[in-house]
């Protein structure tokens, strides 16, 4: 399925936005996330289904400044 990650299109096979974590980070807790501009908490991912055209933001904090 075609969503956006962070800007770019996608080609996805998961179904939840918890799946989608693991797969692109090693610590999928450690970071913020949002499907088309709604915040998304940590306990919330397992039930989100990712739909076609889904605009997902996957951030994780950075030290500096």
């Amino acid at each position: 399925m075609q969503v956006e990650i962070n800007g770019k299109s996608e080609d996805i096979t998961e179904a939840t936005l918890e799946e989608l974590c693991k797969r692109y980070l090693d610590l999928p807790t450690v970071i913020a996330t949002a499907v088309n501009g709604t915040f998304i908490t940590v306990h919330e991912r397992a039930e989100l289904i990712l739909q076609p055209g889904d605009k997902i933001e996957i951030l994780s904090p950075r030290q500096g400044g």
